[in-house]
């Protein structure tokens, strides 16, 4: 089945978060509490974290415009995130893609050009688009601003924890390291597991078939 940057993200009968599906991550099903916690911004040496003001997603279909309010977050936004909801025409279907979300980046950062939408069209991510997601990553990052990517699939950070959405999910990066060859998550699934680190090329493939916004 064709998948392009306009896929719809699935949800399921059970109503997890932003599409989440499947066992493994079954007590993610009742909406999570919102917490608060900061993220050092450090640069220098190939590495940059920015300052996220997170707060978990408050119902299952609610990861894209959480997803957008944390990432704003960095730039010293505090946008309600029903207000994000009704932006990017939320639905208890969730948010239908990246292209709903890049134009509220662009509204709420103060420049219609500050951020564009990528697609990674294919099922896996080749060395070129994982290369243009490194650079993307980097680039919007030093700006001070964050990516938000439509990801599906299963996908394990660098502590070897799985994090598993597939039908589909909306995450933050807030930071990199190494260059870039490793990236940090804000995931408002689980406040839990609030943030956590992975490698470029896994994140590239967990956004394949799907996309990102970037500056």
């Amino acid at each position: 089945m064709a998948t392009t940057l306009l896929r719809k993200t699935v949800l399921t009968a059970a109503g997890i978060a932003g599409g989440i599906a499947g066992p493994a991550i079954a007590a993610h099903a009742a909406p999570a509490q919102n917490t608060t916690s900061v993220v050092a911004d450090r640069k220098g040496h190939g590495e940059r974290e920015l300052d996220v003001r997170y707060e978990a997603q408050p119902n299952f279909y609610f990861c894209g415009p959480a997803a957008a309010r944390n990432a704003l977050s960095v730039q010293g936004k505090n946008i309600d995130v029903h207000a994000m909801a009704r932006e990017m025409g939320t639905t208890e279907n969730g948010t239908d893609s990246i292209n709903d979300i890049t134009p509220v980046l662009n509204k709420e950062t103060g420049a219609k050009d500050a951020y564009k939408s990528v697609e990674i069209a294919t099922p896996k991510a080749d060395d070129k688009q994982t290369d243009t997601l490194r650079a993307d990553v980097v680039k919007t990052v030093d700006a001070g601003r964050a990516v938000v990517a439509n990801i599906a699939g299963t996908a394990t950070d660098t502590d070897g924890t799985t994090h598993s959405f597939e039908g589909g999910h909306y995450i933050s990066v807030i930071g990199y390291r190494d260059n870039g060859n490793t990236v940090t998550i804000a995931d408002s699934a689980n406040p839990n597991t609030a943030t956590y680190r992975m490698s470029i090329d896994n994140l590239a493939d967990w956004i394949a078939t799907r996309g990102y916004s970037t500056s």
